[in-house]
C-alpha cells in the first residue's frame, strides 16, 4: 500500500485552498446593455412616464454617471468600442452597422473584455444581441465568451438576406404592436445558441425574459467562481415586443411597456444576486448603446434635456444613461465627469489587477478611481465624436465641444462628386448648455481653431494605426 506524507498533503491542500480563495476573490461583472434607450428613459434620469424601480435601485446602491458617452451613435461601432476599449475606427468597425449580407466582423485578434477575464479563469457568457458579425468565425464564442445565446444582429433584420420585411415607420410599428403574433409571421430574425441557429424566427415577445433567465442560470452554475455576464438586450430597438402576460394593448404605450419589462427583468437578476449573497462581490453596470430612435415617436425613447438622438453626434445621440454598483462604489452618489463605454475594459483590468496586453493599442482609460469616487477628476479630458458612417465630426475637451458637420452628399451622388459647401460649425459649453442650444462659434474663434487641430491630429493617429476587421474569404 502506498504511503502518503501528511505534511506534503497538508501543504498541497493549503496551497490549493489559497489558490482557490484567490480566484474566488476576483469580482464578478455583469454588463446590461440596452439598445436605443434614451438619456431620459429611466426614472433616475428624470423620466416622468417610465417607472424603473429596479434600475433605480442600482443607482441608489451605487453611482449614477451623467456624462457617460458611447463611441458611436449606432449599434455595431458602439458595441465594438465597449468590448475592445477602442474607438471603432481603430478596430475597423466604424462604418455603420452590419447586416445579414455583411461579410465582416470584429477581428478575433482584438482583445475583448471577455478575453481578458477568461484569461483569469472567469466563466464568460453573452446573452443577447451581438451585432459584431454573424459568421461563425466572429461570433461571441470566437471573441472570449464560453457560451452565447442571442440574435446576431438587430431585431429588425431578416435571415438570410434582409428581404421581406414589413412596413416600417412608427405607423408600421403600431400595426406590429397590435399583432403580437407578427414576431413569428412578419420577421425572420434568427436566434443562435453558440454557433448554430436554434430558432427561426425568434419569438421576440419572450426574448428579453429568456436572455435574463439564461443569465440567472449561468450565475447560479458559476456562483463559486468568478463570472462575467454580458447581457445586451435586443430591446427597445424596434420592433417592440413584450410577453403576452405583461403587454399593454395600446401602441401609444409600447415603448413605456418595453422599458418597464426590461426593468422587471433587471429586478429578477438583482434578486438572484441577493439570494446567492453575491451582491458585495459583483459589479452591475446598466447602460445603452446609443441614444433614442426619435423618428419612431412612441416606439422610440426620449433624450431628456439633450439635443437630438440616435444617428447624430449631438449629445442625444451619444450621451447615455449609466448606473452601476459594486465593490467600493459609493452608494447614492452622482458623477458628472466625462467617461464612457470606451473606458470599461481598462477599468475592469485595473479592478482585477491584471494589466492589458501591450500588443494592441487602445483608446480607453482606467476610470476605476472615478467608479469608486476616490478621485474627483476623470482621467479622460478628451472625447472624439464620429458619425454613424465613421467620419470624424467632433471633439470634446473639458467642457468645450466642437462639431464640424460636413454637408451630406446624396447617396445617388456618393462617389461621383464632392459637395463643396463649407462645413457647419458648432461650439458648445456643455457645463452651461447641455442641450446644445447656444452656438458660440463666432464668440470663440481661438477655441475653435485649437480644438479642430487637435481633433484632426487625434483622428490622423487612429487612421494611421487602424487595425483590420475580420473579412470572410
Amino acid at each position: 500500500m502506498r504511503q502518503t506524507n501528511p505534511l506534503l498533503t497538508f501543504a498541497l491542500g493549503t496551497l490549493f485552498f489559497a489558490g482557490g480563495a484567490l480566484l474566488a476573490a476576483k469580482p464578478n461583472f455583469i454588463i446590461i446593455f440596452a439598445d436605443d434607450q434614451g438619456y431620459g428613459d429611466l426614472s433616475c434620469f428624470g423620466s416622468k412616464t417610465i417607472r424603473t424601480p429596479n434600475i433605480d435601485r442600482i443607482a441608489k446602491e451605487g453611482r449614477k454617471f451623467t456624462s457617460f458617452m458611447v463611441a458611436s451613435p449606432v449599434c455595431t461601432p458602439s458595441r465594438s468600442a465597449l468590448l475592445t476599449g477602442c474607438y471603432p475606427k481603430r478596430v475597423g468597425m466604424h462604418q455603420h452597422v452590419l447586416f445579414p449580407s455583411s461579410t465582416k466582423g470584429l477581428n478575433p485578434k482584438e482583445h475583448t473584455i471577455a478575453d481578458h477575464l477568461k484569461g483569469q479563469g472567469y466563466a464568460t457568457a453573452c446573452f443577447g444581441k451581438w451585432h459584431l458579425g454573424h459568421h461563425k468565425e466572429v461570433l461571441p464564442t470566437s471573441n472570449g465568451f464560453d457560451t452565447y445565446f442571442g440574435i446576431p444582429y438587430s431585431n429588425d433584420m431578416n435571415h438570410p438576406d434582409n428581404k421581406g420585411k414589413p412596413k416600417g415607420g412608427w405607423a408600421g410599428m403600431d400595426i406590429l404592436w397590435n399583432d403580437p403574433e407578427s414576431t413569428l409571421t412578419k420577421w425572420k430574425t434568427p436566434l443562435f445558441e453558440d454557433e448554430k441557429i436554434v430558432e427561426l424566427p425568434v419569438d421576440q415577445r419572450t426574448v428579453t425574459r429568456r436572455y435574463t433567465q439564461k443569465s440567472i442560470d449561468f450565475i447560479k452554475a458559476n456562483k463559486d467562481k468568478p463570472f462575467f455576464v454580458y447581457l445586451p438586450h435586443s430591446m427597445p430597438h424596434i420592433p417592440l415586443y413584450v410577453p403576452d402576460d405583461v403587454r399593454d394593448p395600446d401602441p401609444k404605450n409600447a415603448y413605456i411597456n418595453t422599458i418597464e419589462h426590461i426593468d422587471s427583468e433587471v429586478g429578477r437578476l438583482l434578486k438572484t444576486l441577493d439570494d446567492l449573497k453575491l451582491v458585495d462581490n459583483t459589479y452591475v453596470i446598466y447602460t445603452t448603446d446609443n441614444g433614442p430612435w426619435l423618428q419612431f415617436r412612441h416606439h422610440g425613447g426620449s433624450a431628456g434635456p439633450l439635443r437630438e438622438g440616435k444617428g447624430t453626434t449631438f449629445e442625444g445621440g451619444q450621451r447615455v444613461p449609466c448606473v452601476m454598483r459594486g465593490p467600493g462604489i459609493p452608494a447614492g452618489t452622482v458623477c458628472d465627469e466625462l467617461t464612457g463605454t470606451i473606458d470599461v475594459l481598462p477599468t475592469i483590468a485595473a479592478l482585477t489587477g491584471k494589466p492589458l496586453p501591450a500588443t494592441n493599442k487602445i483608446d480607453g482609460l482606467d476610470a476605476s478611481g472615478l467608479w469608486k469616487g476616490t478621485v474627483k477628476a476623470s482621467p479622460r479630458e478628451e472625447f472624439l465624436h464620429y458619425t454613424s458612417r465613421g467620419a470624424i465630426e467632433g471633439i470634446r475637451s473639458g467642457n468645450w465641444k466642437l462639431l464640424v458637420k460636413k454637408p451630406r452628399v446624396p447617396r445617388r451622388q456618393s462617389g461621383t462628386k464632392t459637395n463643396n459647401k463649407p462645413p457647419q460649425l458648432y461650439l458648445f459649453d456643455l457645463a452651461k448648455d447641455v442641450g446644445e442650444k447656444n452656438n458660440l462659434i463666432q464668440a470663440k474663434p481661438e477655441v475653435v481653431k485649437k480644438l479642430q487641430a487637435r481633433m484632426e491630429a487625434l483622428d490622423a493617429e487612429i487612421t494611421k494605426n487602424a487595425r483590420k476587421p475580420w473579412f470572410k474569404n
